[in-house]
């Protein structure tokens, strides 16, 4: 098994939907073995009876249940994995179209790569606008994730080692890289776009949090001294600031 692909909802039938729809581009990569899992919270929105009826396609398998927030529904997704890598693509995100593509460039990865695999992915604001986030180099951590959350491959092994701390609200995914990468878990680049998600979700709808959040994981977990830490602090309120007016615009 190459690929877990991690689907965390709450009350997003119509989200998770899209979702499945996007799974066929992947399955076009008929060589490329993968699973869906599907990390519900209880909705009662008819979630759990859609996902029933697919009777197991994609190598489905799911839970609807109860959880503590979005990031230890991740980490029930982690512990049900059985995947080489995982990648989290919640409800409403979707593969671009030429993932199979960027699936195959992670199959020929050496076996025994422990690094956090990173492709590109198009932030959709809602109105037909959508930008290209690339990858950057692995250094980038040290002031943000180098790429997109829903673009970046994990190798399980490490998700097991160092799953997301429930500590940090918004940014438990920055965290979690920060960690990997500051155990020797290093990022590596792939050609190509892996996913589509909207600008509105939990990471980027609440910047204060999400800057004061991002602070401490370069303070307590990258060592960023405090002064360099300030100055991420103010440049990624501007930036992160800049995105939410165009969400909010759109």
């Amino acid at each position: 098994m190459l690929l877990s692909v991690i689907t965390v909802a709450w009350k997003n039938l119509a989200g998770v939907e899209k979702t499945w729809r996007s799974l066929a581009h992947l399955a076009q990569a008929s060589d490329i073995a993968f699973e869906w899992i599907v990390v519900d919270g209880n909705s009662q929105d008819g979630t759990a009876e859609f996902l029933e009826n697919l009777n197991g396609q994609y190598g489905l398998r799911f839970v609807s249940e109860k959880d503590n927030g979005i990031y230890d529904a991740m980490n029930k997704g982690i512990d049900m994995a059985r995947g080489r890598y995982a990648l989290f693509l919640n409800s409403g995100d979707i593969f671009h179209q030429d993932i199979a593509q960027v699936a195959r460039q992670l199959a020929a990865m050496p076996a025994k790569d422990n690094a956090m695999i990173m492709g590109d992915a198009l932030l959709d604001f809602g109105d037909g606008t959508k930008m290209q986030r690339r990858a950057k180099p692995g250094c980038y951590i040290y002031h943000s994730l180098p790429a997109s959350h829903q673009a970046i491959f994990f190798p399980l092994a490490g998700l097991r080692k160092h799953p997301y701390d429930l500590q940090y609200k918004v940014s438990s995914d920055y965290a979690l890289a920060a960690k990997m990468y500051k155990n020797g878990y290093a990022f590596k680049r792939i050609n190509g776009l892996v996913s589509e998600f909207s600008m509105g979700g939990v990471s980027t709808s609440n910047n204060i949090e999400l800057c004061r959040d991002a602070k401490n994981v370069q303070r307590k977990i990258l060592g960023v001294p405090g002064f360099i830490a300030e100055l991420s602090f103010q440049l990624r309120l501007r930036t992160t600031g800049k995105a939410k007016a165009l969400y909010n615009k759109a």
